[in-house]
């Protein structure tokens, strides 16, 4: 198989890339930057990094690598995905634009399915919009771009032929994740031994380790059907209080961990939204990475890195 990935070089894609070609398939890489391009993809046989500015994708010119025939597209380029950047306007729109331009390439480039990688948090619009007198934030922005994007590259997708899945991702975690999300954040904190407000933890949680994830998303893209949505976990949740909990052990941390400091400011999903048991009642997959298991590694990552810029 050829696979075609945007947003290669970011933290999911880098590992997408990686079991590709571990299972024997060709990889049409775009990035941005390409001096982070990792030094053994330029040296495999196996993959060919183009270089790539997600809101420029409409104009690109199909030379290369980008005219050869490819199998499969995943899309997971998506710039503002934590920070304030969630809240801008302009950049989380031009992320709508070239989900809408990627689907157009895929095209031209003979592929016959494409992946979109959604979000959890199409569904927490979704449900938060539809309740009377809900005061939408800022941070809503990129959720509404996550959720239009969804909706027009299906749309496109069916009008140029193409099959189309949308992965859900959740809550993706793991080694070599620099973003400014929860686990990463409060993991620092407690290997820093810092005091942590927190929610009261009720709302129900799921945590993926990113080998794992990306094994999911590869497995839907090959088995999936079309036009369907496919959640990127694990079938069963729990509190959130429950992870932090087991983190704070897992890392023998000296942390206050102050639940009930911070107030709820979304509505909460129940994760009856959508089918959290399909990838392992259609497609037999199963997470093989412990939440502990996986913390565990992160920590040390975290810990070697900061060691490493000392």
């Amino acid at each position: 198989m050829r696979a075609v990935v945007t947003g290669a070089t970011g933290f999911l894609g880098k590992w997408l890339v990686e079991e590709l070609i571990s299972q024997g398939n060709e990889v049409v890489a775009f990035v941005r930057d390409m001096s982070k391009i990792p030094f053994k993809w330029k040296e495999s046989s196996s993959i060919k990094c183009v270089k790539f500015s997600l809101h420029d994708m409409e104009s690109m010119q199909l030379e290369g690598a980008c005219l050869e025939q490819a199998d499969i597209f995943f899309h997971l380029a998506w710039a503002g995905t934590s920070g304030m950047d969630r809240a801008d306007v302009k950049l989380q729109l031009a992320n709508v634009q070239a989900s809408c331009n990627a689907v157009s390439l895929a095209k031209k480039m003979g592929c016959k399915r494409f992946i979109h990688a959604g979000s959890i948090m199409e569904y927490e619009t979704v449900k938060s919009f539809s309740a009377d007198g809900f005061a939408p934030g800022m941070g809503n922005i990129y959720s509404i771009a996550k959720t239009t994007s969804d909706y027009m590259a299906r749309t496109l997708a069916v009008k140029e032929g193409l099959e189309y899945i949308n992965v859900i991702i959740s809550n993706v975690y793991g080694v070599a994740e620099c973003s400014a999300r929860f686990i990463n954040v409060t993991l620092k904190k407690m290997l820093q031994g810092e005091r942590i407000p927190l929610t009261e933890g009720i709302q129900k949680y799921d945590f993926i380790y990113v080998t794992d994830a990306v094994k999911a998303v590869l497995l839907v893209a090959e088995k999936g059907n079309s036009l369907e949505n496919y959640y990127i976990g694990n079938s069963k949740q729990e509190c959130l209080k429950d992870f932090v909990v087991s983190m704070h052990k897992v890392v023998e941390s000296s942390s206050k961990l102050a639940f009930g400091e911070v107030k709820m400011g979304t509505i909460m999903l129940t994760y009856d939204e959508f089918d959290t048991y399909k990838l392992e009642r259609e497609l037999g997959f199963k997470p093989e990475v412990s939440f502990e298991e996986g913390i565990k590694l992160l920590s040390e990552w975290l810990k070697a890195e900061e060691s490493n810029e000392q």
